[in-house]
């Protein structure tokens, strides 16, 4: 069974001092860049999701990434785990969760989707 915040084949939200990260960590920029060239390694935490937020266009173009390579991160064997670890605190809003950043809130569905389940322990994970 793996740790809590490492499920293989689905993108795992977790509070960075909550959980065990992986060692290799990137920024949210150098993650697009292995999204675009395809070279996704099979662990892999994302760091710096909640300062991305700030720019509307960055989001847009990490979701539209994201949703893209779906597909080939899917059909992966094995599964990739890949982490996001953010600074912050989750918070239940309607049908979606925002990401509380300081006084800042962010709707996670704007990068990650609709798709967002709370696991056991609070941590999020969501579809590739």
């Amino acid at each position: 069974m793996p740790e809590s915040g490492q499920l293989p084949g689905v993108y795992n939200i977790v509070v960075a001092d909550e959980y065990d990260l992986f060692d290799h960590r990137v920024p949210v920029a150098e993650f697009m860049e292995m999204l675009r060239e395809n070279e996704v390694p099979d662990e892999v935490c994302v760091v710096g999701l909640d300062d991305f937020f700030e720019d509307e266009d960055t989001v847009t173009e990490l979701s539209r990434l994201m949703d893209r390579r779906a597909n080939s991160l899917e059909s992966r064997s094995p599964l990739p785990t890949i982490q996001f670890a953010v600074d912050g605190a989750f918070q239940r809003r309607q049908r979606d969760f925002e990401l509380q950043s300081g006084d800042e809130l962010y709707r996670l569905s704007r990068v990650f989707g609709s798709q967002i389940k709370r696991r056991e322990h609070g941590w999020l994970t969501t579809p590739f």
